[in-house]
């Protein structure tokens, strides 16, 4: 399995994820991952820069590491097109070291363009057409395309690499999976559910990469490490069919308000030892997850972080 680090823009700002992504790959880490917001989860987190002029950045910052968005929602406050063609331009600049996450989106960063929040199903129309555009830009030349939700008049991307940029795709079901695993080259999860891989592979038999993601909340003080993901990742126990809906951090504070300390200390690996981190990079591993971003809690204590990871974690990983 490949290491990974995660560039969490709702925790830093955008001088910070470029510091902190140098850093990273001077650790060690095999790939970093972005995410893509437009607000963050809760107040406590602080930040939503954006992200694509932060990766732009990132990518002279660094040499070797794989980068992705993780992930990208192409239907609401993207349209297709622009998204390829920001894509393509990233790919150029990275010297083809460049991944594409796609995902349904979040009501929390979609509704700001004032278009409202399409329920799931509508959201899966969305992204497979998105998918479908993003594709045929990708082929070269110019596209037009006429769907329920897109139409594309006479677009190109002019400044393509001479390799193509890999699609990933964000799912969470039987359903997503038999529609995007025909036409995406990766698939993105963020829970080690066996089934969703198992799946995947019936629909598309490329052999393709299984990328997740794990936070954790690294911090000599065990005690310490548990109130700051409490503080600032308490969201993350109402789980991706719930956090979808919400609009924004205000929702997210009421419906995380009875999560206690200990909930969230018994979801995410808190504290100064390896070992709880290692048992729950291998349950993504036994789940046939290929690769695995790692989320350091608390955009203040990447430094520390990176440390322990270059000196300890990553030789018990690997």
């Amino acid at each position: 399995m490949r290491i990974g680090y995660t560039l969490m823009t709702e925790q830093a700002g955008p001088r910070d994820l470029v510091r902190h992504a140098a850093l990273a790959e001077q650790a060690g880490f095999d790939f970093e991952v972005m995410s893509d917001h437009y607000s963050p989860w809760l107040d406590e987190q602080g930040h939503a820069p954006y992200a694509w002029s932060v990766l732009g950045a990132v990518t002279q910052a660094t040499r070797r590491v794989e980068l992705m968005t993780y992930v990208t929602c192409p239907t609401m406050r993207y349209h297709p097109a622009v998204v390829a063609q920001k894509a393509a331009t990233v790919q150029l600049l990275s010297d083809n070291r460049f991944t594409l996450g796609l995902g349904a989106g979040e009501n929390l960063n979609e509704h700001v363009v004032g278009q409202g929040w399409p329920p799931v199903n509508v959201r899966h129309e969305l992204l497979r057409e998105a998918v479908e555009i993003i594709s045929m830009l990708f082929d070269g030349g110019y596209v037009n395309y006429s769907g329920d939700h897109f139409r594309v008049d006479s677009a190109k991307l002019w400044d393509l690499p001479d390799q193509r940029v890999p699609i990933a795709v964000a799912v969470s079901g039987s359903q997503s999976v038999r529609t995007f695993a025909p036409l995406a080259d990766a698939m993105v999860s963020t829970e080690p559910n066996p089934e969703l891989g198992k799946e995947w592979d019936v629909f598309q038999s490329r052999g393709s990469r299984k990328i997740g993601q794990l936070p954790i909340c690294w911090d000599p003080d065990r005690d310490r490490a548990v109130a700051r993901a409490h503080d600032q990742f308490r969201w993350f126990a109402g789980g991706w069919k719930v956090n979808a809906e919400l609009p924004g951090p205000a929702g997210f504070a009421g419906a995380t308000q009875f999560v206690r300390p200990e909930d969230v200390a018994g979801q995410i690996p808190c504290g100064p030892d390896v070992e709880p981190i290692v048992e729950a990079v291998a349950e993504f591993r036994e789940a046939g997850f290929t690769d695995l971003a790692l989320v350091q809690i608390g955009g203040d204590h990447q430094q520390e972080f990176l440390d322990f990871a270059k000196g300890e974690l990553l030789p018990a990983l690997r």
